[in-house]
């Protein structure tokens, strides 16, 4: 069975008054940012704020955090908190935030016992650390008196919230009306641990509530248990939705999805076009819009330059921004492009960081394409940004793509993106006709080489079609994938679950 895929619109429900949302998650741009999670809570939780709903939003203070930029107040009522874990005790509390580029208040959970060091993720106390915020996150409304219409909470991280609320907090009447929503950004990390956690995260006396299954094999899960316990789930991509449905996708949670098919709904990303516009953005030399694209290839020339590439002015430049992992899709990079380069007359630049071997292939293609290939290790934004404005294709061949964001990006840049159709990308890119002028990228659905290597010939044939590439790239621009239409989903569904107890 298929999830709900209808993308309705705020105005679909009637008005009512603001509603009380409680954010929790381990990621919020600017302030802890490993990936598109992080983007997706800050967009949510601006449009929330901004229309008016009354807002709390959690997350760590991590030791990498730069709290210098940060306008910290103590909250009386947040301070000497505990947790028991096991037969100790964690100390903690948490305090309000308010950094000049985040233009609502945002929560800390301030535990240097647990969240210290560089990295946000990794480490023996993983169950603990993430436990320890998803009750947080319960305790401080309870200590504010706040009684949150909807808990939304994000990933393995925060997926724990439903858990607790029907165990440890399930006497506590401040929460009879709360509704809770998991959103699945990547289901390939689910938070799984041996079953010996349970008396450091409180479920030893609750495990009727987790995965039977789990326990014989001698594990907890904390992305299946919010999977189970949530009142609504939702997925960042319509297609995603359905794909997790599979076992392909589904990552072993496909059996208890298919069982909750009717509270699972797919609802795109959006876009902040304030931070990703070529009319406006200030990390590129030149801005430019569609209908005078001067400025896009004074940006390619200026690219090539910084990162040490040739230019010729019939030369398409391909760009890559991406992690360099299994999901993406580089093992049909390794596969193709070097071959195809040696055929065709195009150049590439790509920007990330990942597994070793993946790394090292693309510093090879530096020395086997001289002034044709660039790879900058690493993340930098506004090299990203310059990236997106100035290559002309955008590759990204996802083996798995719960959403992504850089094909969206890509669009309003007008840079053309040549995608694997899965998952948000499916839904976001649309394949060109040269025959209709309709479509804005270049989509193939075999994830292999050859598919690949179709796709990527078909997008260089069609930008040597000077008419159809105009076509295309003006079909991009006028692509809207902003948060004042993604955010309003999110919104009518809240209010359909607070009032039918379904979305």
């Amino acid at each position: 069975m298929a999830p709900e895929q209808i993308q309705t619109r705020e105005h679909d429900v009637p008005k009512a008054s603001p509603l009380k949302i409680f954010i929790a998650a381990s990621e919020l741009t600017p302030l802890a940012k490993s990936g598109g999670l992080a983007d997706v809570t800050a967009a949510l939780a601006s449009y929330f704020d901004r229309n008016g709903h009354d807002l709390r939003v959690l997350l760590p203070l991590y030791g990498s955090m730069d709290t210098s930029v940060l306008s910290i107040e103590i909250v009386p009522e947040l301070e000497g908190m505990e947790m028991p874990v096991g037969g100790q005790t964690v100390a903690y509390d948490i305090v309000r935030a308010r950094a000049a580029d985040v233009g609502h208040d945002v929560f800390l959970l301030r535990c240097p016992d647990l969240f210290h060091g560089e990295m946000m993720y990794g480490g023996y106390d993983e169950h603990v650390r993430f436990a320890l915020l998803s009750r947080a996150a319960i305790e401080m409304c309870q200590r504010l008196r706040f009684a949150p219409d909807i808990f939304h909470v994000h990933d393995w991280h925060t997926a724990m919230v439903p858990v607790y609320l029907k165990s440890v907090y399930s006497w506590d009447s401040l929460f009879k009306q709360t509704k809770t929503v998991l959103t699945i950004h990547n289901i390939g990390y689910q938070g799984v641990f041996g079953n010996h956690v349970l008396p450091d995260i409180g479920l030893e006396g609750s495990t009727e509530l987790l995965d039977a299954e789990d326990l014989y094999y001698g594990r907890v899960n904390f992305m299946k248990s919010g999977v189970i316990h949530a009142d609504l789930l939702t997925t960042v991509s319509p297609t995603y939705a359905r794909e997790i449905f599979e076992p392909e996708y589904g990552m072993g949670l496909e059996r208890r999805l298919r069982e909750r098919h009717g509270s699972v709904i797919g609802i795109l990303n959006g876009v902040d076009y304030e931070e990703w516009s070529p009319e406006s953005d200030t990390l590129i030399p030149n801005t430019y819009t569609s209908e005078d694209l001067a400025g896009k290839e004074k940006n390619k020339q200026s690219l090539m330059a910084e990162v040490g590439l040739d230019y010729r002015i019939d030369r398409p430049l391909v760009g890559m921004v991406t992690r360099l992992t299994y999901q993406k899709g580089i093992e049909l990079v390794q596969q193709a492009l070097p071959d195809l380069m040696r055929k065709k007359d195009f150049s590439l630049v790509a920007l990330g960081s990942g597994e070793h071997d993946y790394e090292q292939f693309f510093e090879w293609l530096i020395r086997e394409f001289p002034g044709r290939a660039a790879f900058h290790r690493g993340f930098n934004n506004a090299l990203a940004h310059r990236i997106e404005a100035g290559s002309d294709l955008f590759l990204m061949p996802s083996r798995y793509e719960p959403c992504g964001l850089n094909q969206m990006y890509s669009l309003r840049y007008g840079t053309v993106p040549v995608v694997r159709a899965t998952g948000g990308l499916a839904d976001s890119v649309r394949h060109f006709d040269p025959k209709t002028g309709q479509g804005t990228g270049v989509v193939f659905h075999d994830y292999d080489a050859n598919g690949l290597l179709w796709a990527m010939n078909t997008a260089l044939k069609l930008y040597g079609n000077k008419h159809a590439w105009k076509q295309v790239v003006h079909n991009a621009m006028q692509q809207n994938y902003s948060w004042d239409e993604q955010g309003a989903i999110y919104l009518n569904h809240f209010r359909k679950l607070l009032a039918n107890g379904t979305a």
